[in-house]
C-alpha cells in the first residue's frame, strides 16, 4: 500500500497516477475531513472508464496507514504573500514534524517520500523526527528539477525530451546546480550542439521553472506528481533507478548532518547508494554555497525539535 498525507492538488494527482498504472492500492489522508474521502471515491467512479482496478481508500485516521510501504507527504502550506521564509519554514516543520511522529507511529516500516517545501529542510525533519534510518527518507525535488531541465533544453534544441539526458543536484531551490557537463542530446554533449549564451538561458529557466509555473495559475502539480510517480515506481518495482534526491548526507560530497539533492541508486529498500560525481572548481563552489544556504535555513528551526 501507498499512503499519501495530503489530499490536496498534489496529493490527488499522486493518487490518480498510481491509480492508472497499478502500482498500488492507495491511501488518501488528510485533516480536512471530506476531502480524503471525496477524492478517493472520486477517483474511484473514474476506474471503469480508465480501467484500472486498485482499491482506493480516503480516511483522517492514521490507524488507516499500517502496512504501508511508501508514505508519500504533501501536506503543508505555501508560502503567501504577508508571510516570511521563516514564517513558512516554522509552520510547515510543526507539520511535518507531527506527521512524521505519526508515520512512526502506525507505519513504523515504511519508507517517506517528501514533497512538502521547503524541501531539502522538510526532508530533514521527516528523518529526525521520525527516527527512520536515512536510506528511507527520501526528497523528491531533483527529479522534478532534472525533468524541468530536460524540456527547456529540448525545447532549445527542438528535438524530443527523450533524447535528453540531464541532471541537477544541490538544493531544491534558486541554488539548484543544473549539471551541464553531464547533460547530453543522444550522448552528444549539450556544450557541443549549444552556444555558452544558450546554455545559460536554459539554466536560469530552471532554477525558475516552478515559479514560473505558479506565476501563471498559482501552484503547480501536474509535473511534481509525475516525478513522483517516477521514484515511487523505481521503489514499488525495485527498479534500482539513479536519479538525483534529496538524502541525508553523513560525509558524501564532505557533508554531513545535511539533507540535500545528490544523485542515488534508488530501490525496494530506499536509497541504496550514494553515487559522489567528480564535480569541477565551479560546479563545487556552486554546491557549496547550495549546501550552505539548507544548512543556514536549517538551523533556524534546530531549537524546535
Amino acid at each position: 500500500m501507498i499512503s499519501i498525507i495530503g489530499s490536496g492538488r498534489v496529493g490527488s494527482s499522486i493518487a490518480l497516477r498510481i491509480a492508472e498504472k497499478e502500482l498500488d492500492s492507495i491511501t488518501l489522508l488528510d485533516v480536512e475531513g471530506d476531502l480524503p474521502r471525496g477524492e478517493a471515491l472520486d477517483l474511484l467512479q473514474a476506474s471503469p472508464a480508465s480501467g484500472y482496478d486498485v482499491e482506493i481508500t480516503g480516511t483522517t485516521d492514521y490507524e488507516d496507514i499500517a502496512g504501508s510501504e511508501i508514505v508519500v507527504i504533501t501536506a503543508g502550506i505555501a508560502r503567501r504573500a504577508d508571510m516570511s521564509r521563516l514564517d513558512l519554514l516554522n509552520k510547515n516543520f510543526r507539520i511535518i514534524k507531527s506527521i512524521a511522529e505519526k508515520i512512526a507511529e502506525f507505519a513504523p516500516k515504511s519508507k517517506i517520500l517528501m514533497l512538502t517545501n521547503p524541501l531539502d529542510v522538510m526532508t530533514y525533519v521527516a528523518l529526525k523526527c521520525s527516527g527512520f534510518k536515512a536510506e528511507r527518507v527520501i526528497g523528491m525535488g531533483g527529479v522534478l528539477d532534472s525533468m524541468r531541465f530536460r524540456l527547456f533544453l529540448a525545447q532549445k534544441l527542438d528535438t524530443s525530451v527523450r533524447d535528453i539526458n540531464a541532471v541537477v543536484i544541490g538544493a531544491h531551490g534558486d541554488s539548484m546546480i543544473p549539471l551541464v557537463r553531464h547533460s547530453s542530446v543522444s550522448a552528444i554533449p549539450i556544450s557541443e550542439v549549444l552556444s555558452e549564451g544558450e546554455i545559460k538561458e536554459v539554466v536560469e529557466r530552471t532554477k525558475k521553472g516552478g515559479a514560473e509555473v505558479i506565476a501563471l495559475k498559482g501552484s503547480t502539480f501536474y509535473a511534481p506528481s509525475a516525478s513522483a510517480l517516477v521514484m515511487l515506481e523505481s521503489m514499488i518495482k525495485n527498479e534500482r533507478r539513479v536519479l538525483p534526491a534529496s538524502v541525508y548526507l553523513d560525509g558524501e560530497y564532505g557533508l554531513r548532518d545535511i539533507c540535500m539533492g545528490v544523485p542515488i541508486k534508488l530501490g525496494r529498500a530506499g536509497v541504496e547508494e550514494i553515487i559522489e560525481l567528480e564535480l569541477d572548481d565551479d560546479e563545487k563552489e556552486q554546491f557549496i554555497n547550495s549546501a550552505g544556504i539548507i544548512k543556514d535555513a536549517t538551523a533556524q528551526i534546530k531549537d524546535l525539535f
